[in-house]
């Protein structure tokens, strides 16, 4: 991953479940949310018109094999089992899949090893709410399916008092290697070009980390995609708030193998399939992300 590919974040689950501890520490109990409901299935099943698009290379195991880096609540994260993908974005290609005739098996991965995973032939997709841009589409092929800007969160009362727009000489925690951390390079950038201190850029492997980082008070706030910030301030029970309005929105994009052009249009097709079937709406309402809905998916748009 290169620094301005994509956008991610999340507060992670699973056996290291920072998601849980700081719900624990708030109120001594774990939100569950939607993940404890049953997954939702696309109407009609397989179709066959569809399934006959991919090709057979892929097919003829009968399952996608998906790098993810499952630490990005609520769009794919690990279960309490410290094992089982779970999420919004893993339930979407889960459908998707199914309306291919297929199956899915979920690989945890690091962020930025899922493209070269990818390009390599190791997974047969990437679905980790990559953002999609034209250093992506110069690499892989990208088939979109929903869209997220970047929001900011800090402690409740703000006692920093940061404001985006105004961070210079703060402490701003952003999972490494997201478009995030070019947002903050030009932020702090402004800063000392005007003759102020820079932005003390904390960047951590995983979203969860970094939320924890503002929970603790060890930096002053933080900045991620828009749900999952969102998603963050809601499991922290009020140790955090959203600051500032979301901004720069961009689509996500499932990630195939450049010249695998056939399958990514499968893939488009499947998801718009879903849309035009209710399942897509669906799985977005139980997951509390419906308002980056999109009316169309498309191959690198």
């Amino acid at each position: 991953m290169i620094t301005g590919s994509l956008r991610r974040s999340a507060v992670a689950a699973g056996a290291l479940m920072l998601t849980a501890a700081l719900a624990l520490s708030a109120c001594g109990e774990k939100d569950e949310g939607p993940a404890a409901g049953q997954q939702i299935t696309p109407s009609g099943g397989a179709d066959a018109r569809l399934a006959g698009m991919v090709p057979a290379g892929i097919k003829s195991d009968g399952k996608i094999v998906i790098g993810t880096d499952a630490s990005y609540a609520p769009n794919e994260y690990l279960d309490s089992d410290g094992k089982t993908v779970i999420g919004w974005d893993k339930e979407l290609f889960d459908a998707v899949a199914a309306k291919l005739g297929l199956k899915t098996e979920w690989v945890s991965s690091k962020f930025d090893d899922i493209i070269p995973g990818v390009q390599s032939g190791k997974y047969e997709a990437g679905v980790s709410s990559f953002t999609i841009n034209d250093e992506r589409k110069q690499q892989v092929g990208m088939v979109s399916y929903f869209t997220a800007g970047t929001q900011w969160a800090t402690k409740k009362g703000n006692p920093a008092g940061i404001q985006p727009d105004n961070a210079c000489g703060k402490k701003v925690a952003v999972q490494k290697a997201t478009v995030q951390v070019e947002d903050l390079e030009k932020r702090s950038k402004a800063c000392t070009d005007a003759g102020k201190p820079e932005i003390t850029i904390d960047q951590y492997q995983g979203q969860d980390q970094a939320t924890a980082a503002v929970v603790s008070g060890k930096d002053d706030a933080g900045l991620a995609d828009s749900p999952i910030i969102a998603y963050a301030v809601k499991q922290t029970n009020g140790q955090l708030e959203l600051l500032g309005d979301i901004y720069e929105a961009a689509p996500y994009g499932f990630v195939v193998k450049k010249e695998e052009t056939q399958f990514a249009q499968a893939i488009s097709e499947a998801t718009k399939a879903l849309m035009q079937d209710g399942t897509y709406k669906k799985i977005l309402e139980k997951w509390g992300v419906q308002a980056g809905a999109i009316n169309t998916s498309a191959v690198n748009p």
